[in-house]
């Protein structure tokens, strides 16, 4: 019998050799870039769902509201217009939430459905005039319609930002009411009362902020309403702000660990020689 293919030597000399193939392979691994990518679907992100109520009456037809050329761009623009504007420019802003539009007047009807769309979003809202529900304000239906959008919501957080410059004065339902629905599902509502003081009812929204959780503002001039807008996006920023998420896990360094072993390995062996 052969007892020499058995020595000690050769068997230290193939297992160097695995050793360093194992090393080769392990950096080949190592400069694949192995990465395990966690993306999250923006239809099924942890965003909010915010409804834009919009007042649309008659009294939303004023000028002389604009005295920023932000907004107007030198034209001049009624109120609404105005709204129109700042309401999109926020919108757009809300890259990980769902919004959807209200429209109010003597009744309420949902322009909008809440949907992750901006661009389809900001085009309805772009499609409204005012008086299109009639000349009165019915911001008790303005809230329930609002509330209604809200039924197929799986989101945490739901929130209806409420603008207008009137008082409750049409619909068959009232604000009273109206806030109580949205209490009962835990719904936050915003209130801006928008143009010179006096003509919304102030009273009437700050009730509806406070009791519902939420905040009143007012507005005197687009640069205000610019500014409220700003504060509401401020408080209730999102977490994430980017369209698609990526959730990034790199392995390299697992594969560049086992290398620095193996080599230390070597290293070692060849002392003991």
């Amino acid at each position: 019998m052969h007892l020499h293919f058995f020595s000690t030597k050769k068997n230290l000399l193939k297992l160097e050799w695995i050793v360093k193939a194992a090393i080769f392979l392990l950096l080949c691994a190592a400069l694949a870039s192995p990465i395990v990518v966690d993306t999250l679907d923006p239809h099924n992100r942890v965003g909010k769902d915010i409804v834009l109520a919009l007042d649309g009456s008659g009294s939303m037809n004023a000028s002389g509201f604009d005295f920023d050329n932000d907004v107007s761009k030198g034209e001049r623009l009624s109120r609404f217009e105005i709204a129109q504007v700042i309401a999109s420019e926020f919108i757009k802003k809300r890259e990980m939430d769902n919004l959807g539009v209200v429209f109010f007047g003597d009744f309420a009807f949902i322009a909008s459905p809440i949907t992750y769309e901006k661009e389809m979003v900001v085009e309805m809202l772009g499609y409204l005039t005012h008086g299109m529900a009639g000349q009165n304000t019915a911001i008790g239906e303005g809230i329930g319609v609002s509330v209604r959008v809200f039924k197929h919501s799986k989101a945490k957080t739901k929130i209806i930002i409420l603008l207008t410059d009137g008082e409750h004065n049409s619909g068959s339902i009232s604000p009273k009411d109206a806030i109580k629905i949205a209490k009962k599902q835990e719904i936050k509502i915003y209130t801006i009362g928008m143009g010179n003081k006096g003509e919304a009812d102030e009273a009437l929204l700050q009730t509806i902020a406070q009791e519902s959780g939420g905040e009143y503002f007012s507005a005197t001039s687009a640069k205000e309403l610019k500014s409220v807008y700003e504060k509401i996006d401020t408080l209730e920023s999102s977490k994430i702000k980017s369209r698609e998420y990526l959730q990034k896990e790199y392995f390299y360094w697992m594969f560049l660990l086992g290398v620095a072993a193996l080599l230390l390995f070597l290293l070692y062996r060849g002392v003991q020689k």
